[in-house]
């Protein structure tokens, strides 16, 4: 059971991230890669499969699965926070890491299993064996997850879409309650499932919450606890995958489906025009029909136009 204890400072600074980690959704891809027995994530891993063994690419995820293991400890340094800027921003803070860090996670990884002889270099902090573990965590993003972009995108949008109207309506606390089921809020402590028994004390210094597309069943916290903490969780899956596509797809037509999914979590003309493929004034015949039948709203945000769900449009979604 995973405990983390809040004080008032800590309910302030509650916050939940903008958008899928990239490094975070990494790894955990990366360990559901070799799990099977997860149905959700079945289809994907038989087509990554195919795709890994046709582009020669098992070395270098295997090289990365040492430092990751499925279902395990793995060292805090793969996942930086600087991730939430990008992956570029991501993989930079990683090269960065401290030497005494470094050799501290290893160390814990090593506790319960051996670790192949290159680990030594990364323990050193030896930048050639740092840039081996960036660029397979590179290779393993390309591999792994940006040919299931739009899926992430648009689950992590929609579960914090679904954060933020909750954190509107009931603030902190409204925020925390609606984590359920996979959490419980009972003041002053939030609760989970957890593969060990842990106590995670917060101490003033709030927590950031991050929607994750690759976890599941269970969140996973940072296991230092002097970092800032982060507990990322799964989101749902429940409404995911052809059948839904296929319902909106008849009611509304493909495209415009589409668009509609993507408005999930609040997003500006030229994100739709990027995530779904489209040009411009596709984006704005689409959204200028969802408009007018009241299932998004509209605003200015500078230059740009900002789209969201009405509550029509969230109860078509499910």
């Amino acid at each position: 059971m995973l405990r983390i204890h809040f004080t008032d400072q800590d309910l302030a600074r509650v916050r939940v991230a903008a958008a899928p980690d990239p490094l975070w959704e990494t790894v955990l891809a990366l360990q559901k890669l070799v799990l099977d027995g997860i149905p959700v994530f079945a289809h994907w891993r038989r087509r990554v499969r195919r795709e890994v063994h046709e582009q020669g690419s098992r070395g270098a995820l295997r090289f990365l699965l040492a430092l990751a293991p499925p279902a395990r400890y793995f060292p805090d340094f793969l996942t930086p926070p600087e991730s939430a800027g990008g992956l570029a921003a991501g993989l930079d803070a990683l090269l960065g890491t401290p030497v005494r860090r470094l050799g501290h996670e290893v160390a814990l990884l090593e506790r319960d299993r051996r670790l192949p002889r290159w680990t030594g270099g990364v323990v050193a902090g030896d930048p050639a064996a740092l840039r081996q573990v960036a660029d397979a965590l590179r290779l393993a993003h390309d591999t792994l997850v940006v040919p299931q972009w739009t899926a992430v995108r648009t689950r992590v949008d929609t579960d914090r879409a679904l954060r933020s109207r909750r954190a509107g309506e009931g603030g902190a606390l409204g925020l925390l309650d609606s984590l359920r089921p996979i959490f419980r809020w009972e003041a002053p402590v939030l609760t989970a499932r957890y593969p060990i028994d842990r106590d995670l004390y917060l101490r003033g210094r709030g927590l950031r919450l991050v929607p994750s597309y690759f976890c599941w069943d269970t969140p996973v916290a940072l296991a230092d606890e002097d970092l800032d903490p982060v507990v990322v969780f799964p989101v749902s899956h429940d409404r995911e995958g052809t059948q839904v596509s296929r319902e909106l797809a008849v009611l509304l037509g493909r495209t415009r489906a589409a668009v509609l999914h993507a408005v999930a979590g609040s997003c500006h003309s030229g994100d739709l025009a990027d995530r779904l493929g489209i040009s411009a004034t596709a984006v704005s015949r689409h959204t200028t029909v969802l408009r007018e039948a009241g299932l998004i709203t509209s605003s200015r945000d500078g230059a740009m136009v900002l789209h969201s769900l009405t509550p029509l449009g969230a109860a078509l979604l499910g």
